[in-house]
């Protein structure tokens, strides 16, 4: 059976820069608290004129560009995002438009935090199945839009961008030795706690009910996160790469620790660039890929998790 690997990546994120500091000008907060809950130092946020299929577009083009590919070679646009405004077009939609593409399948994917790793998935589905060729996936979120920026216990997480990998058949097999593949999914969701991140409203905003996710994540999701591995077949030690979704460093570094990825690299973007949602992995990845950090083909452990509750896992091999 055709596998599928992923062959190059891009990220982008707007140019505005908001600091600890300049947010305890806006709320009583301040770096001190900031920094010693969630470990984020900084985030991007973009302006009116940066919409969320704009920024997915930038990050499509570095990604097409790694890979040496036209638009016109795509066949399926996936986008993961929880910040559309709109019902249609939707963002893969305008994603495909503004980049020039002949008639690609266009799909939006919503499942928040863990948007990008569940579209990775169907992308590697769908190649496997012979109804694409060569997929786009983008993470793409603008969490900058639907943030109470008076509610100093969630403004403080979020910022706004957007990663992309391109996704290309593998007649070796997701499973080659050394090859770039992408093994099985884990997928599930806890929906009796759907609650406890939301966006919801008109405006819409985002919650979250904080300890509860805490809670959760950091006792629930080692154990499945080394079930991943397991069905990928890469034992935690061999992993070259750790990229969980990005919503606090003190859920993070415990939760790698907890996996037993003691070679891995541990991707950190949080610091530095806040909660973007489905933005979070696809842009750390690309980021440790781009400084070299992670070598080609070594295994990268993907895994999201967060609304509703939900997450998904895979192992990759890094472009």
């Amino acid at each position: 059976m055709t596998g599928s690997r992923v062959v190059a990546l891009g990220h982008y994120q707007p140019a505005k820069v908001l600091t600890n500091d300049d947010l305890a000008a806006m709320v009583d907060t301040s770096d001190e608290w900031i920094t010693s809950r969630v470990g984020i130092k900084t985030r991007h946020v973009g302006g009116p004129e940066e919409p969320v299929d704009e920024m997915a577009a930038h990050a499509a083009a570095k990604a097409l560009a790694g890979a040496g590919l036209d638009p016109s070679d795509i066949d399926l646009v996936l986008v993961a995002t929880s910040t559309a405004i709109d019902r249609s077009p939707s963002m893969s939609a305008r994603v495909a438009a503004r980049l020039g593409m002949g008639s690609p399948a266009v799909m939006d994917i919503n499942v928040v935090c863990s948007g990008f790793t569940h579209a990775l998935a169907t992308a590697d589905h769908a190649i496997r199945a012979g109804a694409a060729t060569r997929a786009l996936v983008i993470g793409a979120d603008k969490m900058a839009d639907i943030g109470d920026w008076t509610d100093r216990s969630t403004c403080v997480l979020l910022g706004d961008g957007a990663g992309a990998a391109v996704v290309t058949a593998d007649p070796a097999g997701a499973g080659a030795p050394g090859g770039p593949g992408i093994g099985p999914v884990l997928w599930g969701s806890v929906p009796e706690m759907g609650n406890a991140v939301r966006i919801e409203g008109t405006p819409p905003r985002f919650a979250q009910e904080g300890q509860s996710v805490y809670r959760w994540a950091t006792t629930q999701l080692p154990p499945i996160a080394r079930r991943v591995c397991e069905k990928a077949g890469v034992a935690p030690e061999e992993l070259g790469a750790v990229v969980l979704h990005q919503a606090n460093l003190r859920i993070i570094e415990p939760v790698a620790r907890k996996i037993g990825a003691v070679n891995a690299v541990v991707a950190r973007d949080v610091v530095d660039s806040g909660n973007t949602s489905a933005a979070s992995i696809p842009m750390a990845l690309s980021k440790l890929v781009e400084r070299g950090e992670v070598v080609s083909g070594a295994p990268a452990l993907l895994f999201g998790f967060g609304g509703n509750l939900s997450y998904a896992g895979q192992v990759i091999r890094c472009p």
